[in-house]
């Protein structure tokens, strides 16, 4: 239940791709141990979200680029190609990698647009108050809390 930074984009990825075969343990990270201070805390100061385990790297040269709803109610994914176009479907980078051969090798199951869960309980509360009933939790008004098997 300690939040770890990973150095890269790609190490994190690499982690998150595996996660589901895989678990993270203390040692992963190299030179600590389970005693070790988390690298930073899981409060409201900030809102989190946890990404789905188990989604495939990023193919090489294109970026998944995340971006947090206004009202928080969820994150929406999308992929930037080398070149700098912005896709919001996987037809949209099917059609981009028809048309451009150099990226034939590039795989269509590589690119996953599931948003991660944002967590509620680090939602701020002046935005909570903006959100309607039915779509806060699923219309029940308590806020979610972080299990063990999702951090």
């Amino acid at each position: 239940m300690k939040w770890r930074v990973m150095a890269t984009e790609e190490d994190y990825e690499d982690i998150r791709s595996k996660s589901s075969s895989v678990k993270f343990t203390c040692e992963s990270k190299e030179g600590l141990t389970c005693d070790t201070p988390a690298d930073i805390e899981y409060d409201s100061s900030r809102t989190w979200v946890i990404d789905k385990p188990g989604l495939p790297k990023t193919p090489r040269g294109f970026k998944r680029y995340l971006v947090l709803r206004r009202d928080f109610s969820k994150m929406d994914a999308y992929y930037i190609s080398p070149t700098g176009k912005k896709f919001r479907t996987r037809n949209e980078i099917g059609a981009f990698i028809e048309a451009n051969p150099e990226y034939k090798d590039v795989k269509l199951d590589d690119f996953n647009f599931t948003s991660p869960k944002v967590m509620e309980d680090t939602i701020p509360e002046d935005a909570l108050k903006k959100m309607p009933a039915a779509s806060s939790n699923g219309g029940n008004s308590k806020r979610s809390k972080i299990t063990k098997e999702e951090a």
